[in-house]
């Protein structure tokens, strides 16, 4: 492969950051015109005077198509036209997907690559059309024969622009190979500028060339039933030899020529309309696949729809765009113009290469090798020998692939069918898809009401469940690890402020509201006493744990639930999505209030004396309001609902005030918990206290495979009456193996060394088989040596145990004891 890599002259993606910048623009039009040549101008002008708000969107730098460089003059008509009627016209924009409801995405080049660019590179157009009018034209077809892949084989029409556009020929002497009648109008075109044509060599039979095709050129040498049998000369064509369509026929020319053009009729660009939806018909007497019908609020004109006369598509086009806008039926498509061609064959008896896909080098042969590998689907075909599958998405291979495969089948084209179209129909960039979504708006975090208090207060930041929260609060010198250890011994013998408004808090409300989130959540909720909590974990249907917190009554229909920091927006789509799928008929209102109200804790043994000199009343001293209450209060003039609840194991109180209110608040509470030797604490200090305290972290202490049991969260499950979110899970017999992966607590056997998180639990080094690993380590400020939770296979039985754990080579050993290293009977938490 390295060899095969090195040949193919692949380049290395760069490692640099992305310099360029992106667009993203959203729009909405009454018609959507895709395409820039005169059928799209014509279709853009009449729906303008229909009245309608139009958008044409042209993939070339300037409008018009084939015409914009063989008959300039009629294009600046239209394109004069098209701007006093204040068409949006859109050039360098190519429409790469057209969507349900006829949504739009288009890549606009705003400034060319290599130039130093300020602003937008590139853009990405979101437009919903009420209509869409697709007028993208058609893609020449080239003629399969030997040697067909040499330097000088060429589209008839690149060569015709380039003599008509740039005045350049592309060789002296052409030779046109051809199977329609489109080859002698390219001939007429370039043997007017100089060109020598040496011959035209159609496949056609003689009774088959429309004599009006041929005039115009009478001294032009044409050899009907004919095909190049080889192509002369490696670097440059230097001749080529054609003989009769049938191999035991003479004579056989050898023909001087420097170009030979490949002329093998017309594929209509029907991409756009394939992609929402639309059905395709094969025209035998034209070799093409053509629209057949289009969704609604669509239609093809132009050579995208197989009108390839000029005439007949100035009529036809503005005709269908009038109606189309006004509603009205539309109009017929009028005869397709292109004249007679032949379906593309090969010769297969010949033994040079003849190549369907140019850039795969996929050639006919292969094709026949697929078919005699009993692929009989063309999406198979396709796949099996990558044709069509390069960057040019088979552009001007698929037609061919499939005439080739249906010759070997046996099938008529309209029989073998075409692969799926499927957008982008253009290789379009990665950044144009992000757009402005990246760096700092890749992610865009979310921020504390209280930001300018914390960084007042010396606040180290870092993001956690996508919020910008303080880690801690260091002083001079000091790390954020010590700060982390000074906040939580301080919060432990006196006090501690924490900013908690991340945690997720949803209302739900109704009738059926508890008996809704019984059904959510393991345990009952539903026999709650209105003022009372009860701590919460909820499933996904597989019986895992995804998220846990904290669910008080407020009213008898109305709860209010907290959740993880980062599990507010999922804990909020599970309940709408089970109550709009699975229990519409539950009145039942879930309504997510995170960001409706800040959250400021106060934790500590001198918790109430805080609030009590904050001006609090009695009612919510710890001899009152008990540990998993809920009440209404006024805290210095604030209205705010006070959980007493603890995420550190400590006398606590969750303060929800408005959203706004926290900054006011911490400053009040700040005063008096630092005249008391009280301090801040972030992020950092709560996951040493909740260690301590043998509390989990989903997402942690927890993975995609993580049940109840695992935790020792399974009791009542068993006594529960009504059903839940992924109790039937809980019966496999996988999820009752007593040797799954349980929560269990590690003392490391020194009582000094941190054991690393990650870190495997084996009986011996890796590659040995595991048997857990470490998910949180802490140095306990409360005990004064290190703990760590982990998950160890069979953990609930196996307490006393001595363990070993390995990370990068090294050895470490551990006891298993019980996860609540300090305060294991809760004392604390009542105050």
């Amino acid at each position: 492969e390295p060899a095969i890599r090195r040949m193919a002259g692949l380049g290395r993606v760069s490692c640099a950051a992305e310099r360029d910048a992106y667009d993203e623009v959203n729009a909405a039009v009454d018609v959507a015109v895709i395409g820039g040549g005169c059928s799209g101008l014509s279709s853009a002008i009449a729906a303008a005077q229909a009245g309608a708000q139009v958008i044409l969107i042209c993939s070339a730098p300037e409008l018009g198509g084939a015409l914009g460089w063989a008959n300039p003059g009629v294009i600046e008509t239209l394109v004069t036209k098209l701007h006093e009627l204040g068409v949006r016209v859109l050039t360098r924009t190519t429409a790469f997907g057209l969507y349900d409801d006829n949504f739009v995405c288009a890549r606009e080049f705003v400034q060319p690559r290599g130039v130093p660019a300020e602003g937008p590179r590139e853009r990405l157009w979101k437009i919903r059309a009420r209509l869409v009018i697709l007028a993208t034209g058609a893609f020449e077809r080239p003629v399969v024969f030997p040697n067909n892949d040499r330097p000088g084989v060429m589209l008839p029409g690149a060569a015709d622009k380039y003599a008509l556009a740039y005045g350049v020929a592309c060789g002296r002497r052409a030779v046109i190979v051809a199977n329609g009648d489109y080859a002698y109008a390219i001939a007429r075109s370039l043997a007017a500028r100089g060109v020598e044509i040496e011959a035209i060599v159609d496949r056609r039979a003689e009774s088959q060339i429309d004599a009006r095709a041929r005039s115009g050129v009478p001294a032009l040498r044409v050899l009907s039933d004919s095909i190049i049998r080889f192509v002369h000369g490696a670097r440059q064509i230097e001749n080529c030899t054609v003989g009769p369509a049938d191999l035991s026929r003479k004579p056989i020319v050898r023909m001087d020529c420097d170009l030979i053009l490949s002329a093998g009729g017309f594929s209509p660009a029907v991409h756009l309309h394939s992609q929402a939806g639309g059905k395709l018909e094969w025209l035998d007497q034209s070799s093409m696949f053509v629209p057949l019908n289009s969704s609604a609020g669509m239609a093809s004109v132009g050579a995208c729809a197989g009108v390839f006369d000029r005439e007949a598509a100035m009529e036809h086009a503005p005709a269908m765009a009038g109606a189309i806008v006004r509603g009205e039926p539309l109009p017929n498509t009028p005869a397709r113009g292109i004249g007679s061609s032949l379906a593309n064959t090969h010769v297969g008896k010949l033994r040079a290469k003849q190549y369907v896909d140019l850039q795969n080098d996929v050639t006919a042969k292969d094709i026949g090798m697929a078919v005699r590998e009993n692929y009989r689907s063309v999406e198979h075909v396709k796949r099996y020998t990558t044709t069509g599958m390069g960057t040019d998405q088979g552009k001007t291979s698929n037609v061919n692939a499939l005439l080739i495969m249906g010759e070997h089948l046996g099938r008529l084209p309209a029989e073998v069918g075409t692969t799926k179209f499927r957008p982008p129909f253009t290789s379009i960039s990665m950044g144009v898809i992000a757009g402005r979504r990246n760096g700092a708006l890749f992610r865009p975090l979310k921020r504390l009401s209280a930001q300018a208090w914390h960084a007042r207060h010396g606040a180290r930041c870092e993001e956690y469940g996508g919020w910008w929260r303080p880690a801690a609060y260091p002083r001079a010198g000091e790390s954020i690890e010590a700060a982390a250890q000074r906040e939580a011994r301080t919060t432990r013998d006196c006090v501690g402020l924490f900013d908690g408004s991340p945690l997720g808090k949803i209302e739900v409300y109704g009738p059926d509201a508890g008996r809704f989130l019984d059904l959510m959540y393991v345990g009952t909720l539903s026999s709650l006493a209105v003022g009372r909590c009860r701590y919460g974990v909820l499933l996904s249907e597989n019986g895992v744990v995804t998220d846990d917190g904290v669910v008080a009554r407020l009213g008898q229909n109305s709860f209010w639930v907290t959740t993880s920091s980062a599990g507010a927006e999922r804990t909020a789509a599970a309940f709408d999505e089970w109550l709009q799928c699975e229990y519409p008929h539950m009145k039942v209102l879930v309504t997510s209030v995170t960001s409706s109200w800040d959250n400021v804790t106060i934790a500590g043994p001198q918790a109430w004396r805080v609030l009590a000199e904050a001006g609090a009343a009695r009612e919510l001293a710890p001899t009152s309001l008990a540990h998993m209450a809920i009440v209404d209060a006024v805290i210095d003039g604030v209205p705010a609902r006070i959980l007493r609840a603890s995420f550190s194991g400590e006398l606590g109180y969750e303060i929800n005030v408005p959203a706004g209110s926290a900054a006011a608040l911490f400053d009040r509470l700040a005063a008096i918990v630092s005249a008391i030797g009280g301090a801040p604490y972030g992020i950092e200090a709560l996951q040493i206290m909740r260690v301590e305290k043998g509390y989990i972290h989903i997402g942690t202490d927890t993975d995609g495979t993580t049940l109840p049991g695992d935790l020792g969260l399974a009791r009542g499950i068993e006594n529960k009456q009504a059903n839940f979110v992924g109790r039937r899970s809980l019966l496999r017999p996988s999820s009752r193996d007593p040797n799954r992966l349980q929560l269990v607590g590690l003392i490391p056997c020194d009582r000094k060394t941190l054991l690393p998180i990650g870190a495997q639990i084996a009986k011996r080094p890796p590659p040995a088989a595991g048997e857990g690993h470490i998910t949180s380590s802490v140095h306990s400020v409360a005990l004064g040596y290190p703990v760590s939770l982990a998950m160890l296979a069979g953990g609930a039985n196996r307490r006393g145990e001595f363990v070993r754990a390995f990370h990068l080579g090294a050895p470490f050993t551990a006891t298993v004891v019980d996860s609540r290293f300090f305060d294991a009977a809760g004392a604390r938490l009542h105050g």
